[in-house]
């Protein structure tokens, strides 16, 4: 699909995310939940089963770093595309108090591409994948074991720890979310989302989209 809205039947349609950011997305996921069950596999006797998934015991604690790496690069290359989006405006204010009609999935008024609540999803993660980058490579012992004390790795290991809980629990609210608003899943899996959905949740974003195709298109010859 183009970059430009377009009607099927009776629909419309507005274009989210493109083919690349969508397989960024989704590989950025797929690592996610390799480094959580990987990680919660190591981190807990009664889990070992789930270190599995990187091929179990030593092959895990080999390759859960090097998932690491990858996931902090595909997050931030995402999430650099994003940031301008995520800005905390006054807008973020005005839904937080109509907190009561998001929870019922009514009309959330003029928002923008990104609600408080996606906002909130998207820095709270960004400082959490920035935490679990630094501890990480505090506890790598084959190459920066050298270079950090047993005081320092053992700190860094709860840090790890926590920021990992609380990054998993962002990541099922925000699974969570992704369902219960009914056509947040369509932009991610097509890459567009229906007129109706945009200006339900996202009004002020549905307006901008409309002004620039109609400038765009005014200036085609």
């Amino acid at each position: 699909m183009d970059e430009s809205s377009r009607t099927t039947g009776t629909v419309l349609y507005i274009p989210r995310y493109d083919a690349f950011q969508r397989i960024n997305h989704w590989v950025t996921a797929i690592l996610f939940i390799l480094l959580a069950l990987s990680g919660l596999g190591m981190a807990y006797p009664s889990l070992f089963a789930l270190t599995g998934v990187l091929g179990g015991g030593e092959s895990a604690r080999a390759i859960h770093p090097w998932l690491g790496l990858a996931l902090v690069v595909s997050f931030f290359w995402f999430a650099a595309h994003l940031v301008g989006d995520n800005l905390i405006d006054r807008d973020d204010t005005a839904w937080m108090r109509n907190l009561d009609r998001v929870l019922t999935n009514k009309d959330e008024g003029e928002i923008g591409k990104y609600n408080a609540g996606q906002k909130g999803v998207y820095w709270s993660q960004f400082i959490l994948i920035a935490i679990l980058f630094f501890s990480g490579l505090a506890i790598w012992q084959v190459y920066f074991g050298a270079w950090t004390t047993i005081p320092t790795q053992r700190t860094a290991l709860l840090i790890h720890s926590l920021a990992a809980f609380t990054a998993i629990a962002v990541i099922i609210v925000h699974i969570y979310a992704a369902f219960w608003a009914k056509g947040t899943m369509r932009a991610m899996v097509r890459g567009h989302v229906t007129g109706g959905y945009a200006y339900t949740h996202h009004r002020k974003w549905l307006r901008d989209m409309l002004r620039r195709q109609r400038m765009s298109a005014g200036d085609a010859p």
